[in-house]
């Protein structure tokens, strides 16, 4: 019967084309979207240097590349005495930079220093928080700087870049050196949101940012920076964590730039002991060391 050749021969045919699709060389590995291709991995390497691997693409934040004890302490600054960075990095530089692309949240030396200047490839995609900080990377011999907006796209990832504060309003008002700096929130479907605050203090537009983009991981430089003469400090600290636990019920909390560089006042272990006393959950609170990673 003719019908039933051609319904036997379309189905040999279905069949021979499944098992050429199916025919794997040893060693392959069967790749599933939704079990593999949507997680999201945060690494902490030293100080404010973090790596964020996001749909394929891994991003080098803020990196301060340098041996320990290179640079002399910040000037007018608690501690000054001690020379920076105090600890090594927790692996090699080679493996540090093996990156897709840097982001330079501002220009400060413990976010983009002169080892970073020299060890990271020229060619580099380099993203920054404005004109005037692009224009002072290019400057430096980098061919592809570009600067973030609230809807920046690299290879398919939306990086928004969010506002901050480098301190309380008399500290920026007395010390123009403290600069502008910003954050940036990495966005795409199928993926958790990440909020990377930068170095800020807890003020409007961190609330701003965990409302609109209800981020699923936040990471917070905690190392509560300071300078002598004044209250508080220029960057957050543990009371920070508790606000960003509270404020966004559904997140991780990051604890990242500490006990590296000389006027961090505030170490690992206070922040440990911190959540401890309010009870918050140590699961959904975290606190690396220099070389831990976590996957979301």
């Amino acid at each position: 019967m003719p019908t039933l050749n051609l319904m036997r021969n379309a189905a040999v045919a279905v069949l021979a084309t499944l098992q050429a699709a199916c025919a794997i060389n040893p060693g392959t590995t069967i790749s599933h979207s939704n079990a593999t291709t949507q997680v999201v991995k945060f690494q902490q390497v030293r100080n404010a240097t973090i790596k964020v691997e996001y749909a394929g693409t891994t991003f080098l934040v803020d990196p301060m590349l340098a041996k320990k004890g290179t640079y002399p302490g910040f000037e007018g600054t608690y501690n000054s005495h001690l020379r920076n960075p105090l600890v090594e990095l927790p692996f090699s530089v080679e493996e540090v930079i093996k990156a897709d692309a840097v982001i330079v949240t501002h220009l400060h030396l413990d976010h983009w220093d002169d080892a970073a200047k020299q060890l990271v490839p020229k060619k580099m995609p380099v993203f920054a928080q404005n004109e005037e900080d692009a224009a002072s990377i290019r400057q430096e011999g980098f061919t592809d700087v570009r600067v973030l907006t609230e809807d920046t796209v690299f290879n398919g990832t939306r990086l928004s870049r969010t506002g901050g504060q480098h301190g309380n309003d008399k500290m920026v008002a007395d010390l123009p050196v403290l600069g502008k700096v910003s954050g940036v929130v990495f966005q795409r479907p199928g993926y958790k949101t990440v909020y990377v605050a930068g170095d800020t203090i807890w003020n409007r537009p961190v609330e701003e940012a965990i409302s609109k983009y209800q981020p699923d991981a936040i990471i917070l430089n905690t190392g509560y920076a300071r300078i002598p003469g004044y209250d508080g400090s220029i960057i957050m600290g543990k009371e920070d964590l508790y606000r960003a636990y509270q404020a966004a019920p559904q997140a991780k909390v990051i604890g990242s730039h500490m006990e590296s560089v000389n006027h961090g006042m505030q170490s690992r272990q206070d922040l440990r002991d911190y959540i401890v006393e309010k009870g918050m959950d140590r699961q959904r609170v975290l606190i690396p060391g220099d070389g831990e990673s976590y996957s979301f």
